[in-house]
């Protein structure tokens, strides 16, 4: 839905975010200057008046003129208003003066002022409301033709603030900024953006200001490469900061089954739901409750970095694969990918954080961590016969709760093979290592280090596009290397149908069967963190899980889905699911 009014209306009203509703009039007369230089001068006045006894004006004065080469632009905003227990005017200034010096490469200068003051008086104690507030911004700046690819500039500009106490308003803190950015995009194989900022912080007023005596640096660059005809394509990205980072706390919320996002397991049957009883969940039907983070009036000064690059090289784009032979052809069919992503922040030490790699995920000073890794190599990647790949993933993650620090690490090692036999036929082979590491300091029954192996061959049959048949055959053994030595080793044995009904229907049929062995040490469980992670969701035994969709397109653009999934855990009782839905494709 469109909003009636602008977003800060109740604000340029001075009014509560949240009112009662009334029955309103709002009135307004105004006139608008032009002559044929682009010059305007414009005037409005504005009455708005609510059944609650609320009456306020409102004048606007927007001027522009350009004069002997200098351009001025003013607008203010005058708000005065009235209620049975308050009287509030409302000032909101700016102006700015430019101008661009034509004989020293268009380079343009200029000042400008921006201001805000709200006063509220209270008619019966004659003194400001504590919602008054005032502020003023001066500026500086020099920057390059905007016209130009390849631009920078600079500036200069002070903030400071005002407060109420008892019938004025009292400063109470003051910012320096300075600030230089540069785009260098001219050439099309290597561009540049970068924007730096530094603030100094003074404090007057401690009883008054939200804030302390703080020095910060806010930076950001991205550089983009395209060179030799496409071999080498990437981008990276670079941004340091400082700032306080809050404490968090979480609670979880029961939702329909399925609108979820975890599940609980009463691991010590006490009928609790405890923050460690909560896990990601693996079934549809489990996901039943959700994670709400709870803000917290906990803060810590923190710096924070955040590093990203993704990398491709493809030395097809400049071999001729029909001429190219021995070593020159291997190269020609390979290609590598390589993206990086770091985001973390670090407990301030009086200095600022700018090496991304500076620390370990055990370091006690390190708040939050969140680093994605990855490198692919392919082999034969384009080619309808076969091809390979092999990809390495490294995830680490930390983050500051209320309790403790909890912080995860996943590791894996993935090959990959495919062989169409012929036009019917093609086989896919999968092998993984992957280590998977939970610590939290307050839940020691959560906290796990599983080592998996896994190897996946499967045999697919496809028949025009009519019907595709896949049997997959899986191997899995995990084990855990802490706490009760949990291991697990699964067989898992599955089938995949998949049949087009003419051209507007699609049948999907799957099913498989796990075998797995659970062992552990005594006192260890499979109704647990553990257990859940190592054993997918499932439980010792044969298992059994089968899904039938079957999804018809209606009336060119409507599709509807009918699905019927089904599992049989272990010894436990047998879980039926169905669900059905209409969507619209646009």
């Amino acid at each position: 839905m469109e909003r009636l009014r602008n977003v800060e209306f109740n604000r340029d009203w001075s009014l509560p975010y949240t009112i009662a509703p009334a029955d309103e009039q709002l009135s307004n007369i105004g006139f608008k200057l032009n002559d044929k230089t682009g010059n305007r001068l414009k005037y409005e006045a504005v009455n708005y008046n609510r059944s609650d006894r609320f009456n306020g004006f409102r004048h606007l004065l927007d001027f522009y003129a350009l004069f002997k080469g200098f351009k001025i632009t003013n607008v203010i905003s005058l708000t005065t208003t009235s209620t049975p227990i308050q009287n509030g005017t409302y000032l909101r200034p700016t102006i700015d003066v430019s101008k661009v010096l034509s004989k020293f490469k268009n380079i343009q200068v200029g000042v400008n002022y921006s201001g805000e003051r709200n006063d509220q008086h209270n008619k019966a104690t004659d003194s400001l409301d504590a919602f008054s507030f005032a502020f003023d911004i001066w500026q500086a700046y020099i920057k390059s033709d905007d016209t130009k690819l390849n631009k920078w500039g600079v500036s200069y500009f002070t903030r400071s603030d005002q407060y109420p106490i008892g019938k004025g308003l009292v400063k109470a803190d003051r910012s320096d900024n300075y600030s230089f950015f540069t785009e260098l995009l001219k050439n099309d194989k290597h561009q540049l953006k970068l924007n730096v900022t530094y603030r100094k912080l003074q404090v007057f007023n401690e009883r008054l200001s939200r804030q302390r005596p703080d020095e910060s640096l806010l930076g950001r660059a991205e550089y983009f490469v395209n060179e030799w005809k496409g071999l080498l394509t990437g981008n990276v990205l670079y941004e340091v900061g400082a700032g306080q980072e809050q404490k968090r706390e979480f609670t979880f919320i029961e939702v329909p089954a399925g609108q979820g996002e975890y599940t609980w397991n009463d691991y010590d049957s006490n009928g609790v739901k405890e923050l460690n009883e909560f896990e990601i969940a693996l079934f549809p039907d489990q996901r039943k409750y959700i994670r709400v983070n709870t803000p917290t009036n906990q803060f810590v000064k923190a710096n924070y970095v955040q590093f990203n690059y993704s990398v491709e090289l493809n030395p097809r784009v400049v071999i001729n694969m029909t001429k190219a032979r021995g070593l020159r052809k291997i190269i020609g069919r390979s290609s590598t990918s390589s993206s990086l992503q770091i985001l973390k922040k670090d407990l301030a030490t009086g200095s600022f954080q700018f090496n991304p790699f500076s620390q370990k995920l055990v370091d006690t000073t390190l708040l939050t961590l969140s680093s994605f890794l990855t490198n692919t190599i392919f082999f034969n990647r384009t080619s309808t016969k076969w091809g390979m790949d092999i990809t390495h993933g490294l995830t680490n993650g930390k983050s500051l709760l209320t309790y403790g620090v909890e912080s995860r690490k996943l590791s894996n090692l993935i090959l990959k093979t495919r062989w169409n036999m012929n036009r019917r036929f093609t086989t896919n082979l999968v092998l993984r290592s992957i280590t998977n590491q939970l610590g939290t300091p307050k839940f020691d029954n959560r906290n796990y280090l599983v080592h998996q192996k896994v190897l996946e061959p499967s045999l697919s049959y496809i028949n025009g596009t009519n019907i595709r048949v896949t049997i997959t055959y899986s191997f899995s053994e995990k084990k855990n290397t802490i706490g009760f030595l949990e291991k697990s080793v699964n067989n898992m044995l599955g089938t995949d149908v998949k049949y087009n009904v003419l051209s507007n229907s699609t049948i999907n049929a799957r099913f498989s069967y796990n075998a797995i062995k659970f062992n552990y040490l005594a006192g260890g469980s499979p109704n647990s963190t553990v257990g859940y992670i190592m054993l997918d969701g499932l439980l010792p035994g044969n298992n059994y899980l089968w899904t039938l969709e079957y999804t018809k397109r209606l009336a060119g653009n409507i599709e509807m889905t009918i699905q019927y999934d089904g599992r049989k855990p272990g010894e436990a009782r047998t879980v039926h699911i169905g669900r059905a839905s209409i969507r619209a494709i646009l």
